[in-house]
């Protein structure tokens, strides 16, 4: 089982279809991230919760299952009643702005944050830095919405901050947040890859079809394997000494050679 540090892709699925919870588990996907918020109507959302709080009385097989809760008074009546269910591996909050909403959190469960707002991005080092934080994320289509972005560039400084607050905070890497459009696989490809260049791993989606493409995203490429597993066999070779000479006359040091490690771990993973 993938943990969340380590989860390439996680599957919203909506709260009040119940019958897809089972799907979702068998999908292929890391996590499965059951919504409470943008994906039940208004008038469903009480009862959404009732159904997901029955799915986690009970613990289950495969992959962790995580709620994204509703906002404000809503959404403290959604942690009422998930807090210390024992299905529940984590809570995704959304339009978080300040940590005073975080020292108010009941139980112990992992907090995933969005960020969606121009209040939230001012103070995303301050919340990424909480001690209740497992996570950071970017709502982007709100962000862009909010602050009238439309080029691409603007989004790529968001998510660059955003991987910078999460590596000061000693937070994993942010998953990227959903591409809309279940149908356009290069845009997806295309997307994933600039924020794997920028820093960012794993990604939310909302479409089992779209597992695959994000995996092949953060794939390896056969000459980056190669070039790691160069780095690894110097290191190994070269013993406890500090930085190390490979045969093309480039030094790399200790954090270089983790992140060579790291490549090869994440290849092997998705070879199988």
């Amino acid at each position: 089982m993938s943990t969340p540090a380590t989860a390439l892709t996680w599957l919203y699925v909506p709260g009040d279809r119940p019958e897809r919870f089972e799907k979702a588990a068998a999908s292929g996907a890391d996590v499965v991230l059951i919504d409470l918020e943008d994906a039940v109507a208004p008038a469903g959302k009480d009862a959404a919760r009732a159904t997901v709080a029955e799915y986690l009385a009970r613990p289950h097989d495969g992959p962790p299952r995580h709620v994204r809760i509703n906002d404000g008074d809503r959404g403290r009546a959604d942690l009422a009643a998930l807090a210390g269910l024992p299905g529940l591996s984590g809570v995704r909050l959304p339009k978080v702005e300040s940590t005073a909403r975080l020292d108010a959190l009941p139980g112990d469960f992992p907090v995933h944050v969005l960020i969606e707002s121009a209040r939230g991005l001012a103070a995303m080092d301050e919340i990424a830095a909480h001690p209740r934080v497992a996570g950071l994320g970017l709502g982007e289509q709100d962000l862009a919405s909010a602050l009238a972005l439309t080029a691409p560039e603007a989004l790529d400084h968001l998510r660059l901050r955003a991987v910078l607050a999460a590596a000061a905070a000693g937070l994993p890497a942010p998953a990227m947040s959903v591409h809309a459009n279940v149908r356009d696989d290069d845009a997806l490809l295309r997307s994933t890859r600039r924020g794997r260049d920028l820093g960012m791993f794993g990604r939310s989606v909302i479409h089992p079809r779209q597992i695959p493409v994000v995996r092949q995203a953060f794939a390896p490429t056969d000459q980056e394997v190669a070039r790691a597993r160069e780095v690894v066999r110097a290191a190994e070779a070269a013993g406890a000494r500090g930085a190390i000479a490979l045969p093309d006359g480039t030094f790399v040091d200790q954090p270089i050679v983790d992140r060579a490690r790291r490549v090869l771990e994440l290849a092997a993973r998705l070879a199988a």
